[in-house]
């Protein structure tokens, strides 16, 4: 029987958190990867929207 290997780096979702006030259909997401031994939080970027057309807080889902 194989070990489950728990992987250091994982791949996550970073979803804009000004859109969903905003009201318009549609939303803002990227897809990344962290080192969970790094970074046991959940991460938080600033990328850019282009729905809003303007560079906004993106926090990790999930």
């Amino acid at each position: 029987m194989a070990k489950k290997s728990k992987e250091a780096r994982v791949q996550v979702i970073l979803e804009c958190t000004e859109h969903k006030d905003s009201g318009l259909a549609g939303t803002s997401r990227y897809i990344t990867v962290k080192n969970r031994k790094n970074t046991p939080a959940r991460m938080e970027l600033k990328k850019y929207n282009p729905i809003l057309k303007k560079v906004t807080v993106h926090k990790e889902i999930k």
